[in-house]
């Protein structure tokens, strides 16, 4: 006998295509509101199993024989202080059981909405005097943009830096937002790299290789007109495994303590594996 799910709580606002397997979510409540909760945090969310998939993906390995509920845990990249809607950055996994049934949805259907968030990649224990450098690849960009949203302020002292890799150029979400901050924030230092410069169709005069690369090239000192150290600037890195562990080797190496629930650092992991 199938247990009953829970009912479907909110909605789609609106979904942005950025690129094949890569889409900007708009979820609302409906019938109740959003609590606060702070920028870098993540909420679950969920679909049916009996939902349809998305046109591109790949059959299930073990398709679901009865009725379940399928959720995963999404990174926020909205504002933190806007409670009408939560944005999330996804990427289509084709083989998956969730996200090929996020891309099917469509602008007014429903899906579930967890009423609480969770995680510590948040400027929470960070002092308000500290620079700030994001690391990100991918999805893992999600939660860098809800910090940035939330607490980038072009009248403060505090500098931040972002530093962006994907594959492709076609890849880079929210592109011409973080574009735009760099010209117009004098405190913002936006760089974007891709590690596949060969596959573009239109020859690629940007920055290639791997956001590590990019952090020790020196190039934020450059920038910023001094060397980022613990004593002044804390790191986060989110995206792939591999990078993120890469990145943790690199900031040890250069006197970076990580922060966790014991232990508080100067470099933040979002770890999602």
């Amino acid at each position: 006998m199938n247990m009953k799910l829970p009912e479907l709580n909110a909605t789609v606002l609106q979904k942005i295509n950025v690129a094949p397997g890569l889409m900007i979510l708009q979820v609302a409540p409906v019938g109740w509101e959003l609590v606060p909760f702070h920028a870098g945090q993540y909420a679950m969310i969920g679909l049916p199993s009996s939902a349809p998939r998305c046109d591109i993906a790949e059959p299930e390995p073990q398709p679901p024989t009865d009725e379940a509920l399928l959720q995963r845990s999404y990174s926020i990249a909205s504002v933190a202080s806007k409670l009408d809607y939560v944005e999330f950055y996804i990427a289509l996994v084709p083989e998956g059981a969730l996200s090929p049934r996020l891309f099917a949805l469509n602008v007014g259907d429903k899906l579930l909405l967890s009423k609480n968030f969770s995680g510590f990649f948040t400027l929470q224990k960070v002092p308000e005097d500290a620079n700030i450098v994001l690391v990100a690849t991918g999805t893992g960009l999600s939660p860098c943009m809800g910090i940035i949203r939330s607490h980038l302020d072009p009248d403060s002292k505090r500098k931040f830096a972002l530093i962006q890799g994907a594959r492709h150029s076609s890849e880079l979400g929210y592109r011409s937002e973080l574009d735009a901050l760099g010209r117009i924030c004098e405190n913002f230092t936006y760089i974007n790299t891709i590690s596949r410069p060969d596959d573009e169709p239109v020859p690629w005069s940007g920055h290639s290789g791997y956001v590590q690369e990019i952090w020790q090239s020196g190039m934020i000192a450059e920038i910023w007109g001094f060397e980022p150290t613990p004593e002044n600037t804390h790191v986060f890195a989110s995206g792939s495994p591999a990078m993120c562990e890469t990145m943790a080797e690199i900031m040890v190496e250069s006197g970076y303590t990580e922060q966790t629930f014991k232990e508080a650092g100067q470099f933040h992991i979002e770890r999602f594996w």
